[in-house]
């Protein structure tokens, strides 16, 4: 890409931007207040302000994950693809993001782009239907929109593992933007929405395991398959990672930041969120330790990535159960998800496809069998009349997350690919040759670290 298109796209993209501002400024939005004399219980707002913080950590967090991943000549562009959707999908999320996942249903698919445009509606009063804790505790309704925003950004940065080292910048802006609207916030709309058709159904989603994890394991899945494999892969030339203490550091700011991801989603400091809170921890306690063995057992050396992995595993396995199930069974959805995950990563190296940071492998694959095990061991706190998981006699629990399932797989699936084509229309998303051999961070950046 020229400088004249580079700067052509800078310009058209500080155009919308200052269009967005403008706009802000003089769009009639109104912005609820409490009545006078009511007051929010301080506990519970401190913990959901303190959650959201956390959530947003884990992107950076991220960030550090990717980078120590890949090579050195990649490190700070990998790096970068996670940190910018902190400010591009705020604003995204500001204008029309909110309403498209939480506005007034449209059907049960999609929320009316006008209920919450400009976070009209949106204010420190509460909402209430929505902002609404499984107890039944208020908090302001800006605040779950804060809340629900740290989900929208981190989802598109964690498909960039399955196609990094690879992929344009400019690409990649215009794809988080189509991903979050397209795919995102409908599937959020279907699965926390009081009327989307997935929450209508039974569907239990604590924290995203299947509005996050699944949807961005099926666009890396997509994404891979789209751009194919990186010249290097192709040569069979070594890959050895930039930076190992920048994954065990980027492992610890996620596990850290998931407490706020599950034990948050109660939206209430409660027993709930306590529960949501030692599940997490245990899960990715047992995943890891079942990585690290399953190396062992299979010849190969203790490894701090392998460790790292199965972390992250664990924790994607359990978010959408995280306050649903009991102690024992968030040990056996770790050690069960490793397992698969692990399967899955080996099998996929043998294969001629290249997800660069096993996105789906991890994710993906980690999502689904969370989604599964949450309709066999969901007991606690259920927010319908469907009854228990299989494992308590609730077979109508399970067949709903299984027909729930294949929906999401083939939505997010399909639906990311048709965005890789569209993009690859506006602006080409994968980057030539010459500047896949010199690296990301210089050929789109220049810089290096």
């Amino acid at each position: 890409m020229n400088a004249k298109v580079k700067k052509r796209y800078g310009i058209i993209s500080l155009t919308i931007l200052a269009a967005i501002c403008v706009l802000a400024c003089i769009y009639p939005a109104v912005h609820p207040e409490p009545a006078p004399g009511y007051k929010f219980d301080s506990g519970h707002l401190a913990w959901i302000i303190s959650a959201s913080g956390l959530v947003l950590l884990m992107t950076p967090g991220l960030a550090f994950f990717y980078g120590g991943m890949v090579r050195s000549k990649n490190m700070i562009s990998t790096m970068l693809q996670s940190f910018i959707a902190l400010g591009v999908i705020s604003i995204l999320w500001y204008v029309v993001g909110f309403s498209l996942a939480f506005g007034d249903s449209l059907g049960g698919f999609i929320g009316h782009p006008m209920t919450h445009f400009m976070f009209d509606g949106v204010g420190t009063a509460a909402n209430d239907k929505l902002g609404i804790s499984i107890g039944g505790v208020a908090i302001p309704f800006i605040l779950f929109a804060a809340f629900q925003l740290k989900f929208a950004i981190i989802t598109p940065a964690l498909i960039t593992g399955s196609f990094a080292e690879r992929v344009r910048f400019w690409g990649y802006l215009v794809f988080i933007c189509l991903f979050c609207m397209l795919i995102y916030c409908p599937l959020a709309h279907w699965t926390w929405h009081p009327e989307g058709f997935l929450f209508k159904w039974g569907v239990l989603d604590f924290a995203g395991g299947t509005v996050v994890h699944i949807s961005a394991g099926f666009a890396a899945l997509a994404g891979a398959m789209y751009l194919g494999p990186r010249k290097h892969i192709l040569s069979e030339e070594p890959t050895k990672p930039a930076n190992i203490p920048f994954v065990l550091l980027g492992t610890g700011l996620l596990w850290f930041g998931w407490f706020g991801f599950n034990a948050g989603s109660a939206l209430e400091a409660s027993p709930i969120a306590v529960r949501a809170f030692i599940n997490t921890h245990l899960a990715s306690a047992a995943a890891m330790i079942t990585w690290v063995l399953l190396d062992v057992v299979q010849g190969r050396k203790v490894s701090t990535l392998g460790a790292c992995i199965g972390a992250v595993v664990g924790l994607v396995a359990i978010t959408p159960g995280a306050g649903f199930v009991d102690y024992g069974p968030a040990i056996f959805i770790g050690f069960f998800a490793s397992t698969v995950c692990g399967f899955a990563v080996h099998t996929k190296e043998k294969l001629n496809f290249d997800d660069t940071l096993d996105v789906f492998p991890c994710h993906g694959i980690g999502g689904i069998v969370g989604m599964i095990l949450t309709g066999v061991f969901a007991k606690y706190n259920l927010v319908d009349d469907i009854g228990p998981g299989l494992m308590y006699g609730g077979v109508d629990r399970f067949l709903a997350h299984m027909k729930g399932l294949a929906v999401v797989a083939v939505f997010t699936f399909g639906g990311s690919l048709l965005i890789y084509k569209i993009t690859d229309l506006i602006t080409p998303i994968r980057v030539t040759e010459e500047h896949e051999a010199l690296g990301l961070d210089i050929s789109q950046h220049r810089e290096s670290v």
